[in-house]
């Protein structure tokens, strides 16, 4: 019993310690890859910037290189960004990443090339290269650019054709707010008058207690009267733009 027990003791210690293993070099992993597309980003910067300023204060074949890398590397990675942040969204554009990769291999190795040439002792030499690294330069860059377009124009398309999706919702649900301006509000409305200029019709005294007339109305002294004493009630003057009463509705 005791050596079993022993036994499953060793064997937790060991999972805990190969547990901990794990997770140490998990971490270490990452936090090398971290390191490591934090250098490469400083390299980066710093080569875009070392190009820029070779392509604006330089001249002659050692400026147009540097010309040609900037502009290449611009667009690659302005495509490869603008690739890999819409794919999450739209699944089309798959494709479109994995014929960019193709793409790429080119203008690394294009890039490449325009490297090997900066030093390059015959400028002479590399003067007549240039014409066609600009042509090849051209190429892949105006590929890239198709792409990079391509995707954007599609993004805006998607969120035009959503807008207008639910800008037809909202005037439906707009419509639907508004049903008390239907013509049903308007025949409630009316047949709820009808009802109140029978109901007084059919009362048997006036406001001033006289009886009323034989036909159901008052008689001509006490309207006579009623005229006379009480004015009209400005709050009761009908103007066309008042409201009309909500007509009740039944559940």
């Amino acid at each position: 019993m005791e050596a079993t027990i022993i036994t499953i003791m060793a064997l937790l210690f060991l999972s805990f310690v190969a547990l901990g293993v794990f997770v140490t070099v998990k971490v270490a992993k990452a936090a090398k890859r971290g390191v490591d597309r934090t250098l490469d980003q400083a390299r980066r910067t710093v080569e875009d910037t070392t190009l820029r300023a070779k392509s604006l204060g330089q001249t002659g074949a050692a400026g147009e290189l540097a010309r040609l890398r900037l502009s290449l590397r611009t667009s690659m990675r302005a495509t490869q960004e603008a690739l890999q942040a819409g794919v999450g969204e739209d699944a089309s554009l798959k494709e479109s990443l994995d014929l960019f990769h193709r793409l790429s291999a080119h203008g690394l190795e294009l890039d490449a090339d325009l490297k090997r040439l900066e030093r390059e002792p015959d400028r002479a030499w590399v003067a007549g290269q240039l014409p066609e690294l600009a042509a090849r330069t051209e190429r892949i860059t105006g590929s890239a650019d198709a792409l990079r377009r391509a995707a954007r124009d599609r993004a805006l398309k998607f969120a035009e054709d959503d807008l207008s999706t639910l800008s037809a919702q909202i005037d439906v649900e707009a419509g639907a707010l508004r049903h008390w301006t239907g013509p049903e509000a308007t025949t409630g409305t009316a047949h709820a008058a009808g009802s109140g200029a029978g109901a007084q019709d059919a009362e048997t005294a006036d406001g001033w207690g006289q009886p009323a007339g034989p036909a159901g109305q008052a008689g001509p002294r006490a309207v006579g009267e009623q005229s006379a004493i009480t004015a009209p009630d400005p709050r009761r003057t009908a103007y066309p733009w008042e409201k009309s009463a909500r007509p009740e509705t039944t559940t």
